[in-house]
């Protein structure tokens, strides 16, 4: 874990779930490159756990979705759900239970920036729900969903195909085009990192870091939804 050494205790407490068999909590914690460094026996990492988990996290919000939006066809449907399990998102409700603290990377993972990384953060989560559905069975499995992921929905589903939600805003209400500048690349090629900005004619809009331009991009797409959405309501009229 983390130098502060945080406890499984604490992170049941932020969780609201108690583990019958906290094995399973340590083991939906433990990141393949830790397992690696401290030579664990195979299948001793979370990834099995977040096969399970990401199954259990679509069972719950497709039911969720099928009995809270009665009126939107199939594919709707679909296109909600992806934006509330994708990466990011996923990633972005880790925040309020600081789950990233808890994660146990290895020394190298965690020096080149592994705690943050948003793949690891959702990973780690989606082994969170895997180890609750095996531990207790689905209704906390669902609690621990419906408390921590599905909620504010109409803000997470801008994190889904940002880039020509954006777009559509800029075409929309300005002349001027919609341009991603890559500002700085860094690291080795094995663990590089982006860093673009969103711009509306010379006016940045949103800032984006990501493993790759692609990624990047997305994320600064995202803070240009937010800084239109801002825009918007304080202005009344035009979004940028």
């Amino acid at each position: 874990m983390s130098n502060n050494n945080p406890t499984l205790q604490e992170l049941e407490d932020r969780i609201g779930y108690q583990f019958k068999n906290e094995d399973l909590l340590l083991q939906a914690l433990t990141h393949s490159s830790y397992a690696n460094e401290n030579h664990m026996k195979a299948l001793s990492d979370n990834e099995r756990l977040e096969f399970l988990g990401d199954a259990v996290l679509e069972l719950v919000s497709s039911e969720f979705l099928y009995q809270n939006y009665p009126n939107d066809h199939e594919g709707k449907l679909s296109k909600l759900r992806a934006s509330l399990v994708c990466e990011p998102t996923l990633s972005y409700c880790t925040e309020e239970m600081d789950l990233e603290k808890y994660i146990r990377l290895s020394f190298g993972e965690e020096k080149t920036g592994g705690r943050q990384r948003k793949s690891i953060r959702s990973d780690a989560l989606e082994a969170v729900i895997g180890a609750m559905y095996l531990d207790g069975g689905l209704e906390p499995a669902r609690a621990f969903i419906l408390r921590f992921i599905l909620t504010d929905i109409e803000h997470k589903k801008l994190y889904h195909d940002t880039k020509t939600a954006l777009q559509e805003i800029v075409q929309a209400e300005h002349t001027a085009p919609l341009t991603y500048e890559l500002i700085k690349e860094e690291g080795p090629d094995h663990n590089k990192k982006f860093t673009v900005q969103a711009k509306v004619g010379d006016i940045v809009i949103g800032t984006g870091v990501g493993p790759s331009k692609k990624k990047a991009e997305q994320e600064a797409a995202y803070q240009g939804l937010l800084y239109a959405k801002k825009s918007k309501k304080d202005a009344g009229d035009s979004c940028i």
